[in-house]
């Protein structure tokens, strides 16, 4: 360790529960003490530099980083730290969960927790240790089916943002960002020491099994894992076509996932539920996959879905147009069939048939088409309208088929369905009282109140809202804890940040919050050598790209602006812009065809950039296309 020769420090602390931190996050192997600490830490320091020079100062005499030995005199087992900050309480000191594993001490949280307020309490010795750089370290799974392109990236970080130090034989707990946990057991460090330094070092990392048993059920692991992942048998996600339909059958509350990878990007998109056996119960959710949308769809987390708060229909179907920015970038499309839940024991036990369809579609003013069984039919000079049912019927038996329907039929007033006098389907019709939903089943009724009436809280910051289709927008949008793809450590991570107040930067960068603070690492620019930030990066390799057509410097660049410059302070004087060979004969020529006052000059230049200047196949675009004067 660079810095002051060591110094000699050492306490007893009590040792409180984790929960006493008052929030402060205490990750990796930090620990908390309190202000006295820190203050016996400076008059150590300061105490050793004097010895050593009596013109030092004892505010430089602090190493940095600060690193701990902690020791359990219950058991004699020890591990190295960090410090987090010194706010805890006099005499007391709080660990992180890695430290409390390391120690023996996570069964003794309860023991700690009911020893606060009395006088036998679980103490540990600290001192302050001194230790070398580390250069390499092997870690062992602790389980079989551990990819390493899931979890070395997520190690690497954690490494950089909550370790100062690592120690042999301690369990490593790695936090996966869909919930996974990974234990890796600090098997070998170099130098060979109990403990090295983790911070401004390159550190090596090996990791292997435990042994090969371990091994090979991983890779077998793996290979399942790719298999599906790439839509081979026993996949979960089906992958799907344009141009034949998938059928299946779905149980209550179940998702049936499919990818549709590839389509014409310029037409408008069709998905759409037919044949189903159950239409009030399935609903259609898809999300475009793209390095800001990572999710499968789900009912609180979505992008397109066939939600709607009218009546019931038999097929359901969206339309999703290429102009839509959702659609930008997008790798593929990702679908869900969904079987909305029912208590009762007629769902609980039943199937529901569907077919699923993705084609191209004509139609491009709509985003959501639900189809109406009750859809007027159309008509001939032999039909005539019934008045209380509004069908279509022959005109010759229209009397008796209206007095038959008064008498045998309801109508609805407000939605105008129809309906047999004393029926089931009557006595079960409702229309929301908060919107124009309506239905004609308790199933219906449940599942829209559900749906556009309950209570809704995000699973990942404090929003609530009483719509499913609201905190689905949160999710897929502004959410914290939606799934993103970072540009710069290239994992699957939360994209943070402000949903309600963001700061400016990530408005003007249109980067993630995550993706800000992770870009603000520094690599090495490999054309000038310089130190720059990566968010920085792709902007300064442009600046490369203006050195090299313009010259190296701006000195050789400065004849050639200069003239410009002196051009534009004369106010009368034109000013061209030459783009190319072809441009400006392309503008000569408009200009000899605008000559002859037949078509308005813009006209002649659009006729020229269409035709590639070409002044026959010029003029026929004019006179197909271009008004002419007067």
């Amino acid at each position: 360790m660079d810095g002051p020769a060591a110094f000699k420090w050492q306490g007893n602390f009590a040792l409180l529960p984790l929960e006493a931190s008052s929030g402060i996050s205490l990750d990796g192997d930090k620990i908390i003490l309190p202000q006295s600490a820190l203050e016996q830490l400076l008059a150590a320091a300061a105490s050793q530099a004097i010895l050593q020079d009596s013109h030092t100062t004892s505010s430089s005499q602090l190493p940095n980083p600060l690193t701990f030995r902690l020791v359990n005199p219950a058991t004699n087992k020890a591990v190295y730290a960090g410090i987090r900050e010194f706010s805890a309480p006099e005499g007391t000191v709080i660990l992180s969960s890695y430290l409390l594993g390391a120690l023996g001490l996570v069964a003794d949280q309860d023991l700690a927790k009911k020893s606060y307020s009395t006088d036998v309490q679980i103490h540990l010795d600290i001192y302050y240790a001194t230790l070398q750089k580390g250069t390499y370290a092997r870690l062992r799974p602790l389980e079989a089916g551990y990819n390493p392109d899931d979890w070395r990236p997520l190690l690497e970080r954690q490494l950089r943002q909550n370790f100062t130090s690592l120690t042999t034989n301690a369990t490593m707990i790695v936090h996966g960002v869909r919930g996974e946990v990974f234990q890796l057991l600090v098997d070998k460090l170099l130098p060979e020491a109990e403990g090295v330094c983790v911070v401004d070092t390159d550190l090596e990392v090996d990791i292997e099994a435990l042994d090969e048993e371990q091994a090979r059920e991983t890779l077998r692991q793996v290979a399942d894992t790719y298999r599906q992942a790439n839509g081979h048998v026993g996949s979960k996600t089906r992958s799907i076509d344009i141009w034949k339909p998938v059928s299946g059958n779905i149980s209550s509350g179940s998702y049936a996932d499919f990818t549709l990878p590839s389509w014409d990007r310029s037409q408008p998109l069709q998905l759409s539920l037919s044949s189903m056996s159950d239409a009030e119960a399935l609903e259609i959710f898809a999300t475009p996959k793209s390095n800001y949308q990572r999710a499968l769809p789900r009912t609180t987390e979505h992008v397109f879905s066939t939600i709607d708060s009218t009546g019931p229909s038999p097929s359901k179907s969206i339309i999703i147009l290429p102009t839509n920015v959702e659609m930008e970038e997008a790798e593929s499309l990702l679908i869900s069939v969904y079987a909305y839940p029912d208590h009762t024991a007629k769902m609980a036990d039943s199937s529901i048939e569907y077919t699923l369809r993705a084609q191209m579609s004509m139609k491009s003013n709509h985003e959501v088409v639900i189809d109406d069984a009750t859809r007027t039919k159309g008509n001939d000079e032999n039909e005539a309208q019934c008045m209380n049912c509004r069908q279509w019927v022959p005109k010759q038996s229209l009397i008796l088929h209206e007095n038959f329907c008064r008498r045998n039929n309801c109508v609805c007033p407000k939605c105008g369905s129809v309906f047999k006098r004393d029926s089931d389907q009557l006595a079960a019709h409702w229309h929301c009282e908060h919107d124009e939903a309506y239905g004609s089943t308790p199933y219906g009724k449940r599942k829209h109140d559900d749906i556009f009436h309950g209570s809704w809280l995000c699973p990942s910051c404090p929003y609530q809202t009483n719509s499913l289709v609201d905190l689905a927008r949160h999710r897929t949008t502004v959410c914290p804890g939606k799934i993103i793809l970072c540009q710069f450590c290239h994992l699957e991570v939360p994209q943070e940040g402000d949903p309600v107040n963001p700061s400016p930067e990530v408005i003007l960068s249109g980067l993630t919050a995550h993706e800000l603070a992770d870009g603000a690492r520094t690599t090495e620019c490999h054309l000038c050598d310089k130190i720059i930030k990566l968010k920085d990066m792709q902007t300064h390799l442009k600046h490369h790209e203006l050195d090299k057509a313009l010259g190296s410097s701006a000195q050789s660049a400065l004849p050639r602006v200069k003239p410009l410059v002196t051009t534009c302070l004369d106010l009368e004087t034109p000013v061209f812009f030459c783009v190319d060979e072809q441009s400006q004969s392309g503008r000569k020529l408009a200009g000899m065809i605008a000559s002859e006052g037949v078509w308005d000059l813009a006209w002649c230049i659009a006729a020229a950039e269409a035709e590639k200047s070409n002044a026959d196949s010029m003029r026929e675009w004019l006179q197909a296309w271009a008004p002419r004067k007067g």
